[in-house]
C-alpha cells in the first residue's frame, strides 16, 4: 500500500514541478533555458511527504530561534486577577452573589449549610434523597412542567449532596434568568415530596447502594469517615440500606423545614447583572423567616481500624491521619492541597508505563518500582473544621503487609525534614495552582466556589487562597507532615484482609521521635 502510494507521489511531484516552472517562465522569472531545466530545490509535496518518497525535506529555522522583524507581545502574569463577585445580604439573612461576564449564558446555584452531618439516625439518608428529589413537583409545578420549561428555555439542572453542602444549580441563556430564578427557588423552597415520586426515587437510592457496593475506593473513603469520627462527619455520605424503609416524605419535610433557613442560604450567580438578579431574587427569598444560625453538629476525630471481608483475592487499603481546622485554617487546608499534588499516585498501568512520566512522588518511588501496586494514591477531604489525609492502594493479599509498610514509609518520609526537595515542592504548588485556576474557567465552578465559599467565610477568598499556596514553604510541608502523623492512625481495609497486619502494628511505625527545635 504505501509502495503504490509513493510512486503515485512522484508522479504527482513531477506534475507539480513542471507545472511551477512554466509558470515562472510565464511570469519572466526564469530568463534562460538553463534555468528553466534547473530542478527546483524545494516542492511543495517534499516537505510534507518527504518521509514517504524518500526526497529531501524542506530547510526551516529552527523554532527556538527569532524570526527577524517579529516582535512579540509581552507575556501575560501568570495569575489575572479574576472580578469580585458582589454580595449582597438579605435582612432575614439570605445572601445573594454574583459576577459579570461577557459570555452569553448565564449559571445561577443555590447553596444551603446542609448535608449529611445534619442528619440524625432518624433522617440518616435525608441528603441523598433529596438530592434525587431535586426538581420534582412543587406547589406551583408538576414535575413534567418542569422539564417542560427546562427545555423550553433550553436550560441544564443539577443537584448535588455533600456532607456539609447542598447545591441547586441551572445554566441557560442569558435572557431567561428571570424564568431561571423563579424555578430554581420554586423547586428548592415549596416542594411537596408526592409519595409515588419519593418511592420511585428510593429505588433509584437502592440503585446507587448497589453501585457504591461494588466501588471499592468509595467503599474505603466511606470507612475512613465512619470509623475515623465520631459526631456529625461519621455520618454515610450514602443512605444506607437500613434506613431506606425509615426514608418518606414526612422526614424528607422536617429535615427541609429544620436546615433549609435564610442564614444558611447562598444565592450565586455567574453573568448576570447584581442589580437585576437582587430584583428578580430578593422577593422570592425575603419572606423565608429570619432564625438564629445553627451550629455545625460537632465532629471528633478518633482514628480507629475498619476491616470488611470479601470475595477477591485483591486487598483495598487506606491509611489517613487528621489535620484539626479544616477550610477555616485557610494555610493549613492549602498546604494539604500542596501535599496531594505532591504524593500523586494513580493506576499502575497506563499507556507509556505508569503515570506517563508524572513526577509525583508515588509514581515515581511506589508504582514505577513495584509492580504488585495496582494502584496508590494521596487521599485528601477537607471540611470546615477538620481534614483528613492519607493513602489509598489495592493490591494483592499476598503483598499487603508490604504495601502497608510501603505506605507508611512514604507518609513518614514527608515528616522528615530533607526528604522533599524544593524542586518537587515547586512543582506541585505550580500543579495546585494552575488545576485551581483551569477548573475556574468553568461557569459552573465559579459559581459553585462562590457559593461554598461565602457558606465557609462569608466572602470569596480566592485571592487570599491563592497567596497562602505561594507561601507553602518546605518547613510547612514537614511541620504538618508532622502533625498529621501525631494524630491517631485510621486504618481501613476491604477485600481479602486475612493477612492485613495488626492495626497496633501499623500504628507504632507512625511513632515519629519528637523533632528538636
Amino acid at each position: 500500500m504505501y509502495k503504490t502510494a509513493a510512486s503515485r507521489l512522484r508522479a504527482l511531484k513531477g506534475r507539480t514541478s513542471n507545472r511551477g516552472l512554466a509558470m515562472c517562465s510565464t511570469l519572466g522569472e526564469v530568463s534562460t533555458a538553463t534555468t528553466t531545466a534547473a530542478k527546483p530545490s524545494w516542492s511543495p509535496l517534499g516537505g510534507l511527504f518527504g518521509w514517504l518518497t524518500g526526497g529531501p525535506s524542506r530547510s526551516m529555522p529552527p523554532l527556538d530561534f527569532p524570526l527577524e522583524g517579529v516582535k512579540f507581545p509581552p507575556a501575560l502574569p501568570d495569575y489575572v486577577q479574576s472580578e469580585k463577585p458582589n454580595i449582597t445580604t438579605l435582612p432575614n439573612g439570605v445572601k445573594i452573589a454574583s459576577v459579570k461576564s461577557e459570555k452569553p449564558t448565564a449559571s445561577i446555584g443555590l447553596f444551603i449549610n446542609c448535608g449529611s452531618v445534619y442528619e440524625t439516625p432518624e433522617s440518616s439518608g435525608a441528603s441523598h434523597l433529596l438530592e434525587r428529589m431535586a426538581f420534582k413537583a412543587t406547589r406551583n409545578r408538576s414535575h413534567l412542567r418542569i422539564v417542560r420549561e427546562v427545555e423550553a428555555i433550553g436550560g441544564t439542572v443539577q443537584a448535588s449532596a455533600s456532607r456539609e453542602q447542598m447545591s441547586y444549580t441551572i445554566s441557560s441563556l442569558k435572557t431567561y434568568v428571570p424564568q431561571m430564578v423563579e424555578l430554581l427557588l420554586d423547586s428548592v423552597r415549596n416542594p411537596v415530596f408526592l409519595d409515588w415520586e419519593v418511592n420511585e426515587e428510593l429505588h433509584r437510592v437502592k440503585d446507587d447502594i448497589g453501585e457504591a457496593s461494588k466501588n471499592p475506593e468509595a467503599l474505603i473513603l466511606e470507612a475512613v469517615h465512619s470509623v475515623g469520627y465520631r459526631g456529625g462527619l461519621a455520618n454515610p455520605l450514602l443512605a444506607q440500606e437500613s434506613s431506606i424503609s425509615r426514608l418518606n416524605s414526612e422526614t424528607l419535610e422536617e429535615f427541609v423545614a429544620e436546615n433549609y433557613t435564610a442564614p444558611r442560604m447562598v444565592l450565586a450567580a455567574y453573568g448576570v447583572d447584581h442589580e437585576e438578579l437582587l430584583k428578580i431574587a430578593e422577593p422570592l427569598l425575603s419572606d423565608l423567616p429570619s432564625v438564629a444560625l445553627a451550629e455545625e453538629p460537632n465532629s471528633v476525630y478518633t482514628g480507629g481500624d475498619y476491616r470488611r471481608q470479601a470475595d477477591s483475592g485483591d486487598t483495598h487499603f487506606a491509611l489517613a491521619f487528621e489535620l484539626p481546622g479544616g477550610w477555616l485554617r485557610m494555610k493549613d487546608a492549602m498546604i494539604l492541597n500542596v501535599l496531594q499534588m505532591l504524593m500523586g499516585g494513580g493506576d499502575s498501568f497506563s499507556t507509556g508505563g505508569p503515570g506517563k512520566g508524572m513526577k509525583s512522588r508515588l509514581y515515581i518511588r511506589v508504582l514505577a518500582e513495584h509492580a504488585e501496586f495496582q494502584s496508590m494514591s494521596a487521599i485528601n477531604s477537607i471540611y470546615n473544621n477538620s481534614a483528613i489525609f492519607g493513602i489509598q492502594a489495592s493490591t494483592g493479599s499476598d503483598f499487603v503487609a508490604k504495601a502497608i509498610d510501603i505506605a507508611a514509609n512514604e507518609l513518614i518520609a514527608l515528616a522528615t525534614p530533607g526528604e522533599v526537595d524544593l524542586v518537587q515542592l515547586d512543582r506541585a504548588k505550580l500543579s495546585t495552582k494552575s488545576s485551581i485556576l483551569m477548573n475556574l474557567e468553568s461557569r459552573m465552578v465559579v459559581i459553585d466556589d462562590i457559593g461554598r465559599q461565602i457558606l465557609t467565610y462569608n466572602e470569596w477568598k480566592l485571592e487570599k487562597l491563592m497567596k497562602a499556596l505561594d507561601e507553602v514553604s518546605l518547613e510547612d510541608i514537614t511541620s504538618t507532615a508532622q502533625q498529621l502523623l501525631s494524630s491517631p492512625l485510621t486504618m481501613a481495609t476491604y477485600g481479602d484482609v486475612t493477612k492485613v497486619p495488626s492495626y497496633d502494628s501499623v500504628s507504632q511505625r507512625f511513632c515519629l521521635p519528637k523533632q528538636k527545635t
